[in-house]
């Protein structure tokens, strides 16, 4: 097996590619290692996975395993980048149907504001053994902070004066309303770093906690990111893959194709297309500018979507990653009177024609006109997730400073914020009549 990660598109040559975007990306490069690109004080994730302190590692395991010793159940609190990769890579990474018996249920809450959804996970974990992670920079984001304040109140009803064992907050180092809240409660606790966005926080404890919970080797998960910072190190666009797919996005907006569409025919990604979305479009759209990340899990929306991709506008590119080896397989059995005329595949199994049918796809796509990247991935495991994300992420970083925006803030997420706390009549904030 070669790179954990291969890429392959026709619409534009390497050669070419190198010739309009070389130069550009060496610069950004270049300023990305010294620190002086805009924003240089959020890339300590850059090289993170080489960074993570023993001590915190070992800390972060040792905290799972009590979790996951006491709980049948772990509800962790966050939105976006807060609860978005944990998600991501334990739905990427755990069966379909059943759980490990050692594994406890992590499920998710503070992502919205539904009563429904918070009335029914009260009784879902009625008669269980609870804990709750609480992941909050500041602590006074509306969405977790509401449920953050609901669940703590149940907490402290059924567990009185030993609660404090059974919650864990991941917040500021020194400040914020989490932060105190967790000082005078005894909350065990850990750091999101200064210099790392919600959106890039996966492989610090804001998502390594929760997946070590779930049961994933998060060891593991690191060390498929540190031979992604090693194998993604140089300047060359030719020789980084990560830098060609950046590039690669780039020119295809600059040709009319502002829509990407990540396209995947595993089921268990789903949840990883809803990270790379954040990632990209929080990371990208801004001053007017941006491609519009969107997502299909193929074969399914081959029967809805697929039809706007083959004949709707031109206007979209798709990028599909494709797993080479996967855990387990299912064989197509003989029918003896072959009524649904299968017994031709008989000799196969579902992933040979899942394979197939992604070939297929990328092939009548592309004669359909709609320009092509493909992401291969050894393995569907977690060393290759590990890779897999820190490929995204600084690919991500520098597509966005070849489209000249900032990568790292988002200035329009806090138009609505106004809005709802005016509308709310939060002190400080008047309602405009």
């Amino acid at each position: 097996m070669g790179l954990p990660i291969t890429l392959k598109q026709a619409h534009i040559s390497n050669a070419k590619l190198e010739e309009l975007y070389g130069e550009q990306v060496k610069k950004i490069h270049s300023e990305m290692a010294s620190g002086t690109a805009v924003g240089g004080e959020f890339l300590g994730w850059k090289n993170l996975p080489n960074e993570i302190p023993t001590n915190e590692l070992e800390e972060v395991l040792e905290v799972a395993a009590r979790l996951r010793k006491s709980s049948e159940v772990v509800i962790v609190i966050g939105v976006g980048g807060s609860y978005l990769g944990s998600k991501a890579v334990i739905d990427a990474l755990s069966p379909y149907f059943e759980r490990n018996s050692d594994d406890p249920e992590v499920i998710f809450a503070g992502q919205n504001l539904s009563g429904t959804y918070m009335k029914q996970l009260l009784a879902h974990i009625e008669g269980k053994e609870a804990a709750v992670i609480v992941i909050s920079k500041s602590g006074t984001t509306t969405e977790p902070a509401i449920a953050f304040r609901i669940l703590l109140e149940y907490m402290e009803n059924r567990y009185g004066s030993s609660v404090n064992e059974r919650i864990v907050a991941i917040t500021d180092k020194s400040e914020g309303a989490l932060r105190e809240m967790a000082v005078r409660s005894g909350f065990t606790t850990f750091v999101v770093p200064d210099d790392v966005g919600g959106r890039f926080s996966v492989l610090t404890p804001v998502g390594l906690l929760p997946i070590a919970v779930a049961g994933i080797d998060i060891e593991q998960l690191i060390a498929g990111a540190k031979d992604a910072v090693s194998e993604l190190s140089t300047e060359d666009i030719s020789a980084n893959n990560a830098y060609k797919y950046a590039a690669l996005r780039n020119q295809l907006l600059s040709e009319g194709y502002n829509v990407e569409i990540l396209a995947s025919f595993t089921p268990r990604f789903a949840t990883f297309h809803e990270w790379w979305k954040q990632l990209y479009g929080e990371s990208e759209g801004k001053d007017g500018k941006g491609i519009f990340p969107a997502s299909v899990a193929y074969p399914t929306d081959l029967h809805s979507l697929g039809q706007y991709v083959q004949d709707g506008q031109r206007m979209l590119f798709e990028t599909f990653v494709q797993f080479e080896e996967s855990v387990e397989d299912c064989g197509i059995p003989t029918s003896k009177d072959n009524l649904d005329g299968l017994n031709y595949l008989s000799d196969k199994t579902m992933n040979e024609i899942n394979e197939v049918t992604l070939r297929a796809t990328m092939q009548a796509h592309d004669d359909g006109g709609v320009p092509l990247i493909h992401l291969t991935v050894g393995k569907h495991d977690a060393y290759h997730i590990g890779y897999l994300i820190y490929f995204f992420e600084i690919s991500c970083a520098m597509s966005a400073y070849l489209l000249g925006v900032n990568p790292f803030d988002q200035p329009g997420v806090e138009e609505y914020k106004k809005n709802i706390f005016r509308m709310l009549e939060k002190p400080g904030f008047v309602e405009e009549k």
